[in-house]
């Protein structure tokens, strides 16, 4: 199995590094800065680079690293993303450092947007965060809930890797959403410690989404309490979570 590390660019963007001796793969390059000075100091090769969606803070680097390293880019069909060689729609299984990836369709915050699953992993990009999910840019509440759905499928120790350290605010929203969740209080002191530390509060664990996300607990009482308050039309999850997001939007 390659190792994960991550490279930090912009303001709160993670590119997630993945490496196997000296071959390396990318996960959303939306800077080819840091990642060449990575892969410089380290003396990796870059073989590959994974692409979520096409907002430029996730593929904005990648014409100048295959311009250097000549590496296959993997990317949604659907979307316009430069300098792709491997279209990919949802359902394909890849190879990534001789491990085998499962390329998953994750339609909401873009209608193209794609997740990269292997055993006990999940790159997600902008569809799941800690404590949050991606706003709706491109597509619709029922298609974001679906593909929240379909990750909250995978075993629960998967780590979710995430394109953006949002975990801290997005805490604060779930508190408003469900203030008694204990584990949702032991989460926000969890984190707060290890953001004072300086260090990264991704990945999460699935569980862990589960226990305290409010996007991945549209059928818990509260949050439906919480989102026929806030204007859902029915009980169903959709209807649900389309009001929880609404009101994060405006948090």
């Amino acid at each position: 199995m390659f190792e994960v590390s991550f490279i930090p660019s912009f303001k709160d963007n993670y590119i997630w590094l993945l490496t196997q001796g000296q071959r390396a793969f990318v996960v959303d390059p939306g800077d080819a800065a840091p990642v060449l000075a990575r892969l410089e100091a380290d003396d990796l090769k870059l073989e590959g680079i994974l692409i979520t969606h096409h907002h430029a803070d996730h593929q904005g680097g990648v014409a100048e690293l295959k311009a250097r390293y000549q590496a296959e880019v993997f990317a949604p069909a659907e979307e316009s993303i430069t300098g792709c060689t491997r279209p990919l729609c949802g359902g394909e299984c890849i190879d990534v450092l001789g491990q085998t990836m499962r390329v998953l369709a994750v339609p909401g915050h873009t209608l193209g947007h794609l997740a990269y699953h292997a055993p006990g992993m999940l790159f997600c990009g902008d569809t799941l965060f800690g404590a949050g999910c991606g706003r709706l840019f491109e597509g619709t509440p029922a298609q974001m809930a679906a593909s929240l759905e379909s990750i909250a499928a995978l075993p629960n120790e998967t780590l979710i890797y995430c394109a953006h350290e949002y975990t801290e605010m997005n805490l604060r929203f779930a508190l408003a959403v469900e203030p008694e969740n204990p584990a949702l209080q032991q989460r926000v002191a969890k984190v707060a410690a290890l953001r004072a530390a300086g260090l990264p509060s991704v990945p999460s664990t699935l569980a862990e989404e589960k226990a305290t996300n409010p996007f991945l607990r549209c059928a818990e009482p509260v949050v439906i309490a919480a989102g026929i308050q806030n204007a859902a039309v029915d009980h169903s999850k959709t209807a649900i979570f389309a009001a929880i997001r609404a009101w994060r939007n405006v948090f």
